[in-house]
């Protein structure tokens, strides 16, 4: 009988039938601005989830150097031998949306190294179906594979976690193997699980910079995309833990990220008094809440982000003490490589878990220089430099 369990990391579980622009699981529907309830960290905040991110924030990661994509932690490795077999396969990719620049810059990744298997006869196709940030238009897309009877491996970035799981055992009663990847679903059926470390990881990075660089009693604002968005909320729930633990003041606000909303709370904020530091659950409508400082000719405060390379210029240009977490958009391209593995018979992680780590102020202007040229939009640990196409096809941003 197939066990069925909850996977609680990295993207798992966005139930996000929105997408906004910055961050994979940002919504495209605006979210109410409001003060954001504080017992909501209660309700998303998982003990265990917590302590496992925070121990693999410091695991050195196992694989080959200088290509983190390929890469794992704490990994249980699976055979993979009852897929072997040669000649070049069909990849068929049910895939949530490519709705925001986050998803756009692993899209592109992702279709380059598709190139680089294609000529080397790994990969004869991939058929694409963009479910376009809907759960019923993703659960058609997977059956219409399922139907066509045609694919030699399924790739799957679910749209949400729940409702998507079922399509996800239906395609693993197929017997060909399954590929997950970006958010999770509730069955480990699939041959594996690819990740970054998680939305616990990301909060915890993030309140320990600011809680080392503010004092006890400082105030800090949260800016937050929306609710009920499981890593989003994680992220939420990890940092308001750190600092409630810390003495920190910190106020949170779901904003949609408008950037006109994120100004006016900033303003508003600012209105009753200093505000010492900004956190943010992704880095959209960052430049915006700097900007609202400067508008107030105040000074900046200490502030977290995100690696869209529009915080990391402005962050460089305003000299304000920052951090750029990042939800490593390099994991595209390992789907496509595991499944050069599983059809060479290799073992691979189960659970692949792939290295997350911030950029920090001694960082900037090394990922600055090497992504010259990218647009705001792009994401600076894309992980592509070695892909062909490198750096145009990314620059003209032109999405396959």
């Amino acid at each position: 009988m197939r066990r069925r369990i909850t996977v609680v990391s990295a993207m798992v579980g966005a139930l996000a039938l929105f997408t906004l622009a910055g961050c994979t699981t940002d919504p495209n529907v605006s979210a109410p601005t409001e003060e954001a309830s504080t017992e909501e960290a209660v309700e998303w905040f998982d003990q265990e989830q917590f302590d496992k991110q925070d121990a693999e924030r410091d695991v050195v990661p196992e694989g080959p150097e200088g290509q983190p994509w390929l890469q794992y932690i704490n990994a249980e490795m699976v055979d993979t031998a009852e897929f072997a077999s040669e000649g070049a396969k069909k990849a068929c990719f049910a895939n949530a949306s490519i709705s925001n620049p986050w998803r756009q810059t692993g899209w592109i990744t992702m279709n380059q190294q598709l190139k680089v298997l294609q000529d080397a006869g790994v990969i004869s196709e991939m058929e694409t179906r963009d479910a376009q940030d809907s759960d019923d238009t993703q659960i058609a897309d997977i059956d219409y594979f399922i139907t066509e009877g045609n694919c030699d491996i399924f790739i799957i970035s679910p749209n949400s976690t729940a409702a998507m799981t079922p399509a996800v055992e239906r395609a693993c009663d197929t017997g060909k193997p399954v590929v997950v990847f970006d958010r999770g679903v509730q069955t480990d059926c699939p041959v594996t699980f690819i990740h970054p470390i998680g939305g616990f990881a990301w909060g915890i990075d993030t309140a320990e910079f600011l809680i080392d660089e503010l004092d006890e009693g400082d105030k800090v604002v949260a800016l937050r995309i929306l609710p009920g968005v499981d890593v989003l909320e994680q992220r939420w729930a990890a940092a308001e833990k750190l600092f409630d633990e810390a003495g920190i003041e910190a106020v949170d606000y779901f904003t949609g990220a408008d950037p006109a909303e994120i100004k006016k709370i900033i303003s508003d904020e600012l209105a009753k008094g200093d505000v010492q530091g900004v956190w943010m659950d992704a880095g959209d409508g960052a430049v915006a809440a700097i900007e609202a400082f400067e508008d107030a000719g105040v000074d900046y405060p200490v502030m977290t982000g995100e690696d869209e390379m529009s915080f990391l210029r402005k962050w460089k240009d305003t000299g304000l003490t920052g951090l750029a977490p990042v939800y490593s958009n390099f994991q595209w391209r390992t789907p496509l490589l595991a499944a050069q593995k599983i059809f060479a018979g290799e073992e691979i992680p189960s659970e692949w878990v792939l290295p997350q780590s911030p950029i920090t102020a001694e960082e900037v202007d090394q990922y600055l220089e090497a992504n010259d040229g990218m647009p705001d939009g792009h994401y600076a640990k894309f992980g592509g430099e070695d892909l062909p196409g490198y750096p145009q096809v990314w620059q003209d941003r032109v999405i396959p």
